[in-house]
């Protein structure tokens, strides 16, 4: 195989961009100021049960609300976003389709239950829908800007005065 370089240019180029953090960190709306700067139509495809409604009066923005967080609506809602005309899909947040109802952890659940796979092989059902999730993301002819939510760490711990 032969590899070739070409010169780089900025055309079709998009941003793809992650915002992690806990709880109440500020990435539904630091999502949203970026995207007014990257274009004016804003579609944000919501799995945190309408929250982003509340900075409807301080972003112009489309939501569509999932309840269920298959891979496959994921992909099925950035082919709204694109077939919508929309500059900038949000995707807030995209940690559900990990580990939410109908992400991948639970159709390893479900594969397994049946008795006919083990945990390790049901994998093999719930990988191709992850990989091709990722390269609609990927492959999205559009800006891109998803959360991700962390874990929080309490430590408790005691002062010098045994409190």
């Amino acid at each position: 195989m032969t590899l070739q370089f070409q010169k780089a240019t900025n055309a079709s180029s998009y941003l793809r961009m992650a915002l992690c953090g806990g709880p109440g960190a500020g990435k539904t709306w630091s999502s949203l100021a970026l995207a007014s700067g990257l274009g004016h139509r804003i579609a944000l495809l919501d799995t945190e049960r309408g929250s982003a409604r509340k900075y409807a009066r301080d972003f112009d923005f489309d939501v569509c609300e999932l309840e269920s967080f298959h891979p496959q609506h994921y992909i099925d809602g950035m082919i709204a976003a694109y077939n919508g005309g929309y500059d900038v899909l949000i995707i807030d947040s995209l940690s559900h389709a990990w580990a939410g109802k109908d992400g991948a952890l639970e159709l390893v659940d479900r594969a397994s239950a049946t008795g006919k796979e083990s945990r390790f092989t049901a994998w093999r059902h719930v990988t191709p829908l992850h990989h091709k999730l990722v390269d609609a993301m990927l492959r999205l002819p559009m800006h891109l800007i998803i959360t991700l939510r962390t874990k929080v760490a309490y430590v408790i711990d005691e002062d010098d005065r045994g409190r």
